[in-house]
């Protein structure tokens, strides 16, 4: 419920995140020739030196043969749900994980050559570990190559992913800036969670918890502590202030496990010009499958013409997903047999693909995560589709955008540069923690995949086609027409030219635009290839 403000206090501290950069440098050797020669006879030029070769690289023993070695072992008979058999724990070390951390890595990562080979003995852990082995490089605008290297705790992927449950509040915050002044924005809250149900809206800015001024305050332990709980032991207290107003006012949150509801959104508006259809779609999770075949069939039943695709939050997750829709929007005619994303892996060819294992086709029937595997999806034969984007917008939802252009549906993008990220994992558990390392990168149909800097409306990697730059509106609801995206979706649809609010613009002036992004786990954007 809420009530009147507090009294912020104070403090000095506030926990910075930084990544680990490893800087590796190269030693040479210099070889000097020399030589003799009979009196006043220049001597022979000296022969060229021989490059030094580089050293051998290092050999690995097989990561099977330290696998399930564990410091702490589950209990014998703990199931995978993945595959429906054991994990097969037993007692190992430290050691031991880290082994087949680094094994691992030199088998299945995409750049495993560019990972510098440090001796797992100035480790603690495997975690620890595993999160410097990755490669240095970086992006023609300068971004690390690899910012999506990560783990989970193999109990909470198991959940969000198979049902959507995750301990929290049932609001996103979309990030502005995580130093002082900081500025948190909820961008939208799930149905029936502790946020929604106290009110909590689409707008509200965090300015205090439980007492510790949150844009200017530096105490770390207790804004973790609430923002970040581990448990539903405690009630904590934030302080909002809506979009546009200076009044505040506190509401009192406990947290609880929250199911999200990836398709929240589905809506035919009515136009001048014929019915739209509307739909937000933010987590490519096991139960968006069902719910995504149910919007199409909604949208389907009102005739629509043409579609508003809303993921600027949408951060990924399965492909076979992601390939479900594409197919439910472009139709079986334009999509039978191509290819929704071609998989590229390193030259190990790690998991003994095929060339058929390693191609995502245009799905035209279910899959089996939360429909009956099988059943025909409903299409609405699109070939043209307006998408809205943002920082937020990432991996999988990406594939969506190039998986279509692949097959040459038109794709008006709206909104902000996506993430960047045609790469993706093949989670993979070890002693009860699952580790998500880059093992392939996604092509379409085209073979087009090169878009690390992300997509920008209208840029160079549009396919020709035009876009516009629109901020987040959080003065308006998702799914309102007035909303600054959604408006300007409409608007081009009936105009062909993006509102004079709006802009085109480079990559690079996009990267030096201040846009908020997504506070969410590494887990929530990602290109995740079926376990199995």
């Amino acid at each position: 419920m809420r009530t009147g403000p507090i009294s912020p206090r104070l403090h000095l501290q506030w926990l910075q995140v930084a990544s680990l950069a490893v800087t590796l440098a190269a030693a040479g050797t210099l070889v000097a020739c020399g030589g003799g020669g009979s009196a006043g006879t220049p001597p022979p030029p000296a022969p060229a030196p021989s490059p030094t070769p580089p050293p051998p690289p290092t050999a690995f023993r097989p990561s099977s043969e330290y696998a399930a070695q564990c410091v702490s072992p589950r209990p014998a008979g703990e199931i995978n749900p993945f595959s429906n058999e054991p994990y097969g724990d037993v007692q190992g070390t430290a050691t031991t994980e880290k082994n087949w951390v680094r094994s691992w890595i030199d088998e299945t990562y995409l750049w495993y050559s560019e990972v510098a080979d440090l001796p797992a003995n100035g480790y603690a852990s495997a975690v620890s570990y595993f999160d410097v082995l990755k490669t240095s490089a970086t992006t023609a605008s300068g971004s690390p190559k690899d910012r999506f290297h990560f783990t989970y705790a193999t109990p909470d992927w198991v959940a969000l992913a198979t049902t959507g449950v995750e301990l929290g509040y049932g609001m996103e915050f979309a990030v502005f800036a995580t130093s002082p002044p900081r500025r948190f924005v909820v961008a939208y809250t799930e149905p029936d969670s502790p946020a929604a149900n106290n009110l909590v809206s689409r707008g509200a800015e965090l300015v205090n918890v439980d007492g510790v001024d949150f844009v200017n305050g530096n105490d770390v332990e207790v804004l973790n502590e609430a923002l970040f709980p581990t448990s539903n032991d405690n009630t904590h207290r934030f302080q909002f202030r809506d979009v546009g107003t200076s009044a505040t006012y506190v509401v009192e949150l406990r947290p609880a496990d929250v199911t999200r509801t990836p398709v929240p959104t589905v809506q035919v508006l009515p136009t001048a010009t014929g019915p739209v259809g509307y739909m937000v779609f933010n987590d490519h999770i096991a139960t968006s499958e069902s719910q995504l075949i149910a919007a199409v069939n909604q949208l389907k039943a009102g005739a629509v013409t043409d579609l508003v695709l809303d993921i600027r939050y949408n951060g990924g997750g399965y492909l076979a997903i992601a390939s479900e829709l594409a197919t439910m929007i472009a139709g079986s005619t334009r999509t039978n047999g191509k290819t929704f994303e071609k998989l590229r892996f390193n030259a190990k060819n790690p998991f003994d693909f095929s060339t058929a294992d390693a191609t995502t086709p245009f799905y035209r029937t279910s899959q089996g995560f939360s429909t009956a595997a099988g059943t025909t999806l409903p299409a609405l034969n699109l070939g043209r589709v307006y998408v809205l984007t943002g920082e937020g917008t990432c991996s999988a939802s990406e594939a969506i955008i190039n998986g279509l252009r692949g097959v040459d549906v038109d794709v008006v993008q709206i909104g902000e540069t996506t993430c960047g990220k045609p790469y993706g994992f093949y989670p993979t558990d070890n002693c009860g923690t699952t580790y998500f390392s880059i093992q392939f990168e996604g092509v379409n149909q085209k073979g087009f995949g090169a878009y690390s800097d992300g997509f920008v409306p209208g840029g160079a990697n549009s396919n020709g086609v035009p876009g516009c730059v629109v901020s987040d509106d959080f003065a308006h609801a998702l799914g309102d027409t007035a909303e600054g995206r959604l408006a300007a979706a409409l608007s081009y649809r009936d105009t062909g030219s993006c509102p004079v609010s709006s802009s085109r613009a480079t990559p690079q002036s996009l990267r030096n635009k201040t846009v908020a992004t997504l506070l969410r786990t590494p887990l929530r954007e990602n290109r995740i290839y079926r376990p199995r």
